[in-house]
């Protein structure tokens, strides 16, 4: 990652101790901006779990209730783990069920590039954000996440980019879930008046860098708020350990199991695990620091082709 602006992307987002929660608010998506042209922005929202799954509309209702003007360009199903694939076909199929609704027929990349190149032709958004994910997107999930992979395709493009994702570090439980969408979707709407306030540019965020926030589940019911916020790194670890047993026929029957080992000090699962919000800034490529560079580059002086 560039360090640097990182770094003063950290700084900003730490400039209050913790990020304060919306009030919650509902309206349909496409609903004329109540704050005034001139400060709304205007949001295409993506997923990885379908244009109707209840994370994208709370997420897509909440920010058209802060007055921003929201479109919906998601995949037609339910694309989870697909990461940063986007199709190489001669053609898509998009359906546009309502007004301010597109659902493209492919990944979260496909729904992202269609978005910018036929929605937002001539003007790109000014955010795209990616979620609300039923589930948590930290440590090597989200390398893997169709969430994350979405707001990777829009960081490629330029365009500001947040993933968003609701969970803890467990299996998630459909109700709880879905009730912890809507503070996540608060905390959402709050998070992009802060950075407006605070951004020295028309920008949201240093260009080619975006977040991947993850909300938790707080309390049986997950209607409670989350203890505070923390700027974090990704956790190296990989969380889920896939397990293979041979049938004896050719195939091999795969299950999963959760392997939680201890949290990374400053890293994502620490953040969940103390029912904070993590905002954890990417780019859309695999550089590493400076620092990592010059080590690399020290292992591979004098060797030739």
């Amino acid at each position: 990652m560039r360090r640097t602006r990182l770094l003063s992307l950290a700084a900003v987002l730490l400039c209050t101790p913790v990020l304060a929660t919306a009030t919650p608010a509902t309206a349909q998506v496409g609903a004329q901006p109540d704050t005034g042209e001139a400060t709304a922005l205007r949001i295409m929202i993506t997923n990885d779990d379908g244009f109707d799954a209840p994370g994208i509309r709370i997420l897509a209702d909440r920010l058209a209730a802060a007055g921003h003007d929201v479109t919906i360009v998601a995949p037609l199903t339910n694309q989870s783990g697909t990461g940063t694939k986007m199709s190489t076909g001669s053609s898509v199929t998009v359906r546009h069920p309502r007004p301010k609704v597109w659902a493209v027929d492919g990944t979260p990349g496909d729904a992202v590039a269609f978005g910018l190149s036929a929605v937002f032709a001539g003007k790109a958004p000014d955010l795209v954000v990616s979620g609300a994910n039923f589930g948590t997107n930290v440590a090597g999930i989200a390398t893997h996440s169709g969430t994350v992979g979405g707001a990777v395709a829009a960081l490629e493009a330029g365009v500001p980019a947040f993933a968003v994702s609701t969970g803890g570090l467990s299996v998630p439980v459909f109700e709880s879930t879905v009730n912890a969408m809507h503070p996540t979707s608060d905390f959402v709407a709050e998070l992009i008046e802060h950075l407006r306030k605070r951004s020295r540019s028309a920008r949201l965020l240093p260009e080619g860098v975006g977040l991947n926030i993850n909300h938790p589940v707080v309390g049986e019911d997950g209607k409670g708020l989350a203890k505070g916020t923390a700027v974090t790194t990704q956790d190296g670890q990989q969380i889920l350990k896939p397990n293979y047993t041979d049938s004896g026929d050719g195939t091999w029957k795969v299950s999963v199991t959760v392997d939680l080992r201890t949290p990374a000090k400053g890293g994502d699962v620490e953040a969940l695990r103390a029912d904070k919000v993590s905002l954890t800034p990417i780019t859309a490529d695999w550089n590493t620091g400076p620092v990592d560079v010059a080590k690399a580059a020290a292992l591979l002086r004098g060797l030739r082709p």
